[in-house]
């Protein structure tokens, strides 16, 4: 009996259950339906709503184009009409200027048929005057006794040799006058270079002094029985010369390299102490080793007081040898310092932009010294080669080989270190010259100009600076000494080499004599 109550109760609160979960599912049907017909009604609203907004955006956008079309079809209008306006303008200009043409031509035909009656009565009168001509020169003829032809040949000959006359006066006075404005010019600028520059000559000589502590020194030096200065001359190339000269000895050579590697090495031996040939072949040997050392330093050296930049190390090299060349006693490296000073500063005084390459190429001028007896060639065809070798500008490379007139010149650089050459090379001191080659050269000078026809005599003065020329009377007029003094200038540049420049002197003179007895 428990069993079934159990069972009947379990019965009742299924069946319970069940009623109440039946129950609340149609609660929650009946509140979905409610919260979808909400959702639905604001849904419904909404869309009334943005259906509303949009449409008054798209009224608001319609208007808004309507008015810029209209403003747009305002504006176009305005420029059509502004246009309309101009051509119809522009058209009754067009009329105006036919009518005004139109005139014109009338004008013209008129004037045109009134030229060409003008020409017809011109054309009679000309040969009216030509037959009127033609008589008169036939009276003429008569009356000369020559004919037309010979009379204007005869005219021709006077006037081409008066106009011949007048025309040599004025190129005589125009070269003249020229010749003084340019050696004005010249000169001053020269001058206030040279004034600048102010660069000390000092000749160069086969000999060089060592100063010694004491003449104890000189026995040390010479050694037992000459060892000690035969070892050194033999090793060094040069002579040694010891004498009564107190506390000095002489180092003599042609090479100015072995006699530097000479002196360097005496002074340290000097200072060593230590003479015997075992360790002058040690301090000679040392000197010859630290001497490609001592040539590039001076090369750097030359090019950080020049303030030369951008220099090929090769070319610095070169540079730093050239203080062991001469020429005519002069030292090259001081000569090209002054050259590269004088071409600067002249390029500075004429204004020219580019004077930085004219110092360049005057320092550059005679590299090619260095390397002469290495090389075929004159140096300034050798240095050309190198600067080319070594990146140089085509400038500098002209000037280098045209600074002897080997060459024309391209630039005005090249010039200006052709002529800072010459000074340099031809100031008082700066080089000598052999007697035997001074001779040769006045020779040479005074024989070249007795070669032209009228000249008598010829002499060379002032060491061959200046020629006077004495010409016969007979055969060369006043008026042609100017170009016979241009014409030996020319031979003399083309047949001679020499520093500087030649001054030639024509005179001319006829002298009347007689005795009285």
């Amino acid at each position: 009996m428990q069993i079934i109550g159990y069972i009947l109760t379990a019965i009742a609160f299924f069946a319970i259950g069940f009623l109440i979960q039946k129950w609340l599912r149609t609660s929650n049907i009946k509140k979905a339906e409610e919260t979808a017909k909400k959702i639905v009604e604001d849904a419904k609203r909404g869309a009334a709503q943005h259906k509303s907004t949009a449409e008054l955006e798209l009224r608001a956008e319609w208007s808004k184009r309507r008015s810029d079309f209209e403003r747009e079809i305002r504006a176009r209008k305005g420029e059509v009409e502004k246009k309309e306006k101009y051509l119809d303008e522009r058209a009754t200009n067009l009329d105006r200027k036919a009518d005004l043409i139109a005139r014109k031509d009338a004008e013209l035909s008129k004037k045109e048929v009134q030229l060409l009656e003008a020409e017809k009565q011109v054309t009679a009168k000309n040969e009216k005057l030509d037959g009127i001509i033609i008589e008169e020169n036939r009276k003429l003829e008569k009356i000369a006794g020559m004919t037309q032809d010979e009379a204007k040949r005869q005219l021709r000959q006077n006037l081409e040799t008066e106009v011949r006359e007048e025309a040599r006066g004025f190129i005589r006075e125009e070269m003249e006058r020229a010749r003084s404005e340019a050696e004005r010019e010249a000169k001053k600028i020269v001058s206030t270079a040279i004034e600048r520059c102010a660069t000390e000559h000092v000749l160069e000589s086969t000999i060089c002094t060592v100063s010694l502590p004491s003449d104890e020194m000189k026995g040390r030096i010479i050694g037992r029985e000459g060892r000690n200065i035969r070892a050194f001359e033999t090793l060094t190339g040069v002579d040694l010369v010891i004498d009564d000269t107190p506390e000095s000895a002489y180092i003599s050579s042609l090479d100015p390299m072995r006699r530097e590697v000479a002196k360097k090495s005496l002074e340290r031996l000097i200072i060593d102490g230590r003479i015997h040939p075992t360790r002058i072949e040690e301090i000679v040997e040392q000197a010859k080793k630290e001497f490609p050392g001592i040539v590039q330093k001076v090369g750097e050296d030359v090019v950080a007081e020049l303030k030369v930049s951008g220099l090929h190390p090769e070319l610095v090299k070169l540079l730093g040898q050239l203080k062991f060349r001469t020429s005519y006693g002069q030292n090259v490296l001081a000569h090209s310092k002054e050259v590269a000073n004088l071409a600067f500063l002249m390029a500075t005084e004429l204004g020219l932009p580019d004077k930085d390459t004219a110092k360049r190429a005057g320092l550059l001028h005679d590299i090619g010294k260095t390397v002469s007896q290495e090389y075929e060639g004159t140096h300034q065809k050798i240095g050309a080669e190198f600067a080319r070798r070594y990146g140089e500008s085509d400038i500098v490379i002209n000037a280098i080989e045209a600074h002897h007139k080997d060459i024309e010149p391209t630039s005005a650089i090249a010039v200006l270190v052709e002529a800072a050459d010459s000074i340099s090379g031809a100031r008082p001191g700066a080089r000598r010259e052999a007697f035997e080659a001074y001779i040769e050269r006045i020779e040479k000078l005074e024989s070249i100009v007795s070669e032209f026809d009228g000249v008598d005599k010829a002499y060379a003065i002032q060491a061959g600076r200046e020629i006077r020329v004495i010409v016969e009377p007979e055969k060369v007029p006043d008026e042609g000494i100017s170009q016979l003094a241009v014409d030996i200038s020319h031979k003399i540049e083309e047949e001679m080499k020499y520093p500087g420049e030649i001054r030639v002197a024509v005179i001319r003179e006829r002298r009347a004599i007689s005795t009285a007895k």
